[in-house]
């Protein structure tokens, strides 16, 4: 017994200390995210928006949108991403083989006409390309049917073969862009033509919003217990993932919601992996490695305003799917690129950046549940006491209820895109909630993935949470407000 108390106990005060260092570097991300922050504010005034779009100069915009059974959605989002201000894009929908009323809806609302197009076939898509439509007014939209073959990276290929610019901006179907968001996703590529490779955005959760005609215009946050949660969690990641990695130029991974990359550098990574499930995660890691490798520099920009929003999950089992497949795509594309992990070569990504994804995303995962036996069985036992699982408490729990309502805090006073006290007030609440219950659930579906990972299981993109159903709002319909996804 004296063996076993000691190492419960030498478990929980490592336990301690993993979540002391854990939050402290979040943290100092968030630190470094706020600065920023504060700073684009003061430049808000002087962004030159209407003076990107009035230039000759802005480069074209091809954006891509792969989708697949999205009829209830895909009339109004792709009305919002033809509304959008910039001064030459394209847009370019790969239906990858739905089979419900996807393309005929789109037929019927913009008059889609069979055309002839050459589709080069630069990443060898799996699905043949079935036809190619495009309006009868000549609007910028083309519409690809091709064989389904539950990939994304496999759609978004086809989408580049057609698409014409030296900007390739990939797009979710069930991603809402600000009016500007294309103007200020170019802002970097301009100001550093030759330096920038890449440019992110800012995520927020669409759900509980007003949406009229693919835009949102009044953002809320949606109540229960699921929604405010990950309003938060989107809120965090965009500061402490994003922003925060983007000041030390270490950028990991781009959303596949809103990518936009340079041409020249998608081909030399080449391109979306079709046979990966997380290719967001793996492009964004493989341009990394190739400018790494030919030592070229570069740099990948985060762009903090305007910003895209996502409708998400809102029922427990979709939630579980998707945050399972997201666990078991970062570790497919970690082990892809593991040579980059603690190697100088690679600076600050191998040695900072990729380190940090493994000891905090994958293996905190296995602390957290670790956490919870050892602290239970040693009050159980008597082994441990009641202030040791206090500290732990307010190391783990408490720590992190604290980043998270510090992440909320920097929002409104930067972008203050919530404007009423019951939005701060549910993702003030969903900082609290998170750490009670949700978070030991993430966990579990963190290990889940990647015991998937490991046996090689792999879903396709049809089976994504929020996919399927009716939890999301139909466009395509009469004028008027519309909320996203409220059960």
């Amino acid at each position: 017994m004296p063996v076993a108390a000691a190492t419960i106990r030498g478990l929980a005060w490592f336990c301690i200390g993993y979540f002391v260092v854990l939050n402290s570097a979040c943290l100092l991300l968030l630190a470094l995210a706020a600065g920023h922050a504060v700073l684009h504010r003061s430049r808000v005034r002087f962004a030159g928006l209407a003076d990107i779009f009035a230039s000759p100069l802005a480069p074209p915009i091809s954006l891509i949108v792969p989708v697949c059974n999205r009829a209830d959605l895909i009339v109004g989002s792709t009305r919002g991403l033809l509304s959008l201000r910039y001064p030459e894009f394209e847009v370019i929908v790969v239906d990858d083989g739905s089979t419900d009323a996807t393309f005929s809806r789109l037929r019927a609302e913009f008059g889609l006409v069979p055309v002839d197009k050459v589709i080069r076939d630069e990443a060898g898509p799996a699905g043949r390309v079935l036809s190619v439509h495009a309006p009868r007014d000549g609007a910028n939209l083309l519409v690809i049917r091709k064989q389904g073959t539950g990939r994304t990276a496999d759609a978004v290929s086809v989408g580049v073969g057609a698409a014409r610019y030296p900007l390739i901006c990939r797009v979710g179907a069930d991603t809402y862009l600000d009016t500007d968001a294309l103007l200020a996703a170019a802002k970097p590529f301009i100001e550093d033509p030759a330096g920038v490779v890449a440019a992110g955005a800012t995520i927020r959760v669409a759900n509980g919003s007003g949406i009229t005609s693919g835009r949102v215009t009044r953002p809320r946050v949606a109540g229960g217990w699921l929604l405010p949660i990950q309003a938060a969690e989107y809120l965090r990641s965009s500061l402490l993932s994003r922003a925060g990695w983007s000041q030390i130029r270490g950028m990991p991974f781009i959303s596949g919601a809103f990518a936009v990359y340079r041409r020249d550098i998608y081909e030399l990574a080449g391109g979306f992996d079709p046979g990966s499930d997380g290719d967001d995660l793996g492009m964004t890691l493989r341009v990394h490695r190739r400018l790494r490798d030919e030592r070229q520099p570069y740099r990948v920009a985060f762009v903090p305003e305007p910003c895209c929003w996502r409708v998400v999950p809102h029922s427990y089992r979709r939630l579980a799917e998707q945050r399972t497949r997201w666990s078991r795509t970062l570790a497919e594309a970690l082990w892809a690129q593991r040579a980059m992990l603690f190697n100088p070569g690679y600076g600050r990504i191998g040695l900072l950046v990729l380190p940090f994804y493994v000891l905090f995303e994958l293996v905190s995962a296995v602390l957290e549940l670790l956490a919870v036996v050892v602290f239970t069985a040693g009050l159980l036992l008597g082994f441990v006491g009641p202030e040791l699982a206090l500290l732990a408490a307010a190391a783990g729990l408490g720590y992190g209820a604290l980043l998270t309502i510090a992440s909320v805090i920097c929002e409104e006073l930067s972008y203050n895109r919530y404007h009423s006290w019951r939005d701060f007030a549910l993702l003030s609440y969903a900082a609290v909630a998170e750490n009670a219950g949700f978070r030991q659930l993430y966990a579990w579906w963190r290990l889940r993935g990647m015991a998937g990972a490991v046996l090689r299981h792999r879903a396709t993109w049809a089976e994504e949470p929020g996919r399927r159903g009716q939890s999301e709002p139909a466009f395509g319909m009469p004028a008027g407000e519309r909320h996203a996804g409220v059960p």
